[in-house]
């Protein structure tokens, strides 16, 4: 039963100096850097390539809103701790947790149906010329 005492005691000492001797990676953050998940952290080269393709969960954009800007962000505007472009996003459309009909798309912010709208048929910035209207998406269907 003693020897048992000195054994949970070592290994929590053990386990305790380990901890402490870490470092994580918020001492050296720089938010200037893209976020690259091809190449792993030396923090995560110590316990395992099976953490590697893990989100950071601590890199969220509301606690630091310059993620947004990195190379590679879905978008420059932060929505719910998620980078996204309120310009084109369906369910972020022109402002945070506005979303769009089944049937539209999100341009320029503002929630268009694209298979009637002459100003986006078919898609956005898509003009019909002058006279024509849009019908299922397309320019003078009939």
């Amino acid at each position: 039963m003693e020897l048992s005492k000195i054994i949970f005691i070592f290994l929590v000492m053990m386990a305790a100096t380990i901890f402490a001797s870490t470092t994580t990676e918020d001492d050296n953050l720089d938010l200037d850097v893209a976020i690259s998940p091809n190449e792993p952290s030396s923090f995560l080269r110590q316990t395992g390539r099976f953490l590697a393709n893990k989100p950071r969960a601590w890199r969220t954009c509301d606690k630091y809103p310059r993620v947004c800007d990195n190379k590679g962000s879905a978008g420059p505007d932060c929505c719910k701790k998620q980078c996204v472009n309120v310009m084109s996003d369906e369910a972020n459309c022109g402002r945070c947790g506005k979303k769009c009909r089944y049937n539209e798309t999100c341009c320029k912010g503002k929630c268009v149906n694209t298979s009637r709208d002459e100003k986006n048929c078919g898609g956005c910035k898509k003009r019909c010329k002058r006279g024509s209207s849009c019908v299922y998406g397309m320019c003078s269907y009939a």
